[in-house]
């Protein structure tokens, strides 16, 4: 192994500073310093679109489900046209003042430093990075469950259906995180554009399948079922009714969220033109896609199944045949999500590294890379500091995931804790600030009035994922219960 000698974070970042403008013009450096970024419309739509088209889409039936054929998809329709609105309004403050010149913000804290400052910085960073936490907890579970559909599948296939094929998930959970202790040692957002690229391709795979076994299931049935307002109160109470319609909102939000890691995103992108233009075009390509998948999965999934529609569209067993075919489904979710998980958890695991640094500039431990030869490739950056704490971090997710294996429920509640704070309030804020929007004004006065929208629509969602975590629980064993 191979020292990388002379790495002090502190005095590189000093010398870079002082050197921007020569390196500016460099064919090797942009205008801050760093490494010339590549990213395009291409990679910035892989990315999100990795981010985007999760797990998420599986539970899409059931929202709609709860919410019926006409409240649903006009739900789903609010949703994306919200999400596209801020994405754009977010992607204006990746650099403070000029969009060509101005001060670049790497990060979504950053960004919000730059524009609000104060205590609304931490608010912002202790809500993203709780967000993320969640999103890696809801990613460990959703990947469990398609692992033990495999299982499910071929032992329901190979006993004729008379075997009930139970199963405890936590092997599958263990499995998944010994996965991701092994992709977080990939160092940053720069080096993930393969394995997003990958896991963008896995997305497609299976909702394309989930829509095509929806579709055969509505042919199969010579009909389309579901109601105008959703699963009916005789089979369910009201009250159960309303925090189920609640929970559903959460979910829908939960398959929109990308926000709080577009500014990480975007600083992958090259210039000219500026970031925020291109940014721009990868989010509408991203959204118009996103949600004609999730339109088509969705809505089919209703047809299919109607009220009966499972909490996981490929691993609730509407389907039996043809079982290769979930197989190659629920294969292809596993290897999205181990993609997704590292796309979600690198901004935490950044903030994290970022801050030790900066407090302990002096310590080989926290700082030095060492560099191990690997034949035939470039060599790999080890650093004791980065193999430690993600290593700590994926366990902590994979421990809490066999502890609340809810998959609806989390969904929602991870969907609601961060769609109006991190979609919605802090973009809208931020760009009031570098609009220099007068106060009072139609334009703040309309924003805000979105803004309190979204925030009504997020207390709700929590509060019914929040209602369904508590009736689970009451019948749940930690580390005993078997599916």
């Amino acid at each position: 192994m191979v020292e990388n000698g002379g790495n002090k974070n502190h005095q590189q970042a000093f010398e870079v500073s002082i050197d921007t403008h020569q390196q500016g013009g460099s064919k090797c450096f942009d205008d801050d310093g760093r490494l010339k970024r590549t990213g395009t419309v291409w990679t910035g739509s892989a990315h999100i679109i990795t981010a985007v088209i999760g797990s998420g889409v599986l539970s899409l039936a059931w929202a709609i489900a709860q919410l019926g054929w006409v409240a649903g998809p006009s739900v789903m329709i609010l949703f994306s046209f919200v999400t596209y609105y801020t994405s754009t309004l977010l992607s204006v403050c990746y650099r403070s003042g000029d969009q060509d010149t101005g001060k670049r913000n790497y990060t979504y804290t950053d960004a919000v430093r730059s524009y609000l400052g104060g205590f609304k910085v931490k608010i912002c960073g202790w809500v993203q990075y709780v967000n993320l936490f969640g999103v890696a907890i809801g990613y460990t579970i959703a990947a469990s469950i398609s692992m033990m559909a495999i299982k499910r599948s071929n032992c329901f296939h190979s006993s004729g259906g008379k075997n009930p094929c139970h199963m405890n998930s936590n092997i599958y959970m263990i499995t998944f995180g010994i996965t991701e202790i092994i992709f977080s040692q990939i160092k940053d957002f720069h080096e993930l554009w393969w394995l997003s690229a990958l896991a963008a391709v896995m997305s497609f795979t299976y909702s394309t399948i989930g829509l095509g076994l929806g579709v055969g299931k509505v042919i199969e049935n010579k009909r389309v079922r579901g109601s105008l307002t959703g699963i009916s109160v005789a089979s369910v109470t009201q009250t159960q009714k309303v925090w189920r319609s609640f929970q559903a909102l959460g979910n829908i939000a939960f398959a929109y969220s990308y926000s709080m890691i577009l500014i990480e995103i975007q600083d992958t992108i090259k210039s000219p033109p500026s970031e925020s233009k291109t940014m721009k075009k990868a989010t509408l390509v991203s959204v118009v896609v996103t949600t004609l998948f999730y339109m088509l999965c969705g809505c089919f999934g209703y047809a299919a199944f109607g009220d009966s529609s499972p909490g996981n569209l490929l691993t609730g067993f509407g389907f039996y045949n043809p079982f290769w075919l979930l197989d190659i489904a629920n294969a292809a979710i596993v290897i999205h999500l181990v993609g997704a998980y590292q796309v979600y958890c690198q901004p935490l695991f950044s903030f994290v590294e970022k801050t030790a640094a900066e407090r302990f500039p002096n310590s080989d431990f926290i700082n030095k890379e060492i560099l191990v030869p690997i034949p035939g490739f470039k060599p790999f950056e080890l650093n004791f500091f980065r193999l430690i704490w993600r290593t700590l971090f994926v366990i902590l997710t994979t421990v809490i995931s066999m502890l609340l294996p809810f998959f609806n429920d989390i969904v929602g509640l991870i969907g609601a804790i961060g769609f109006w704070p991190l979609t919605v309030y802090f973009p809208v804020e931020m760009y009031i600030v570098q609009k220099k929007i007068p106060k009072w004004s139609t334009k703040w006065i309309c924003l805000h009035m979105l803004s309190i929208a979204c925030l009504v629509i997020t207390i709700a969602a929590a509060a019914g994922s929040i209602a369904g975590v508590v009736s689970d629980l009451g019948v749940y064993k930690p580390f005993h219960t078997s599916y």
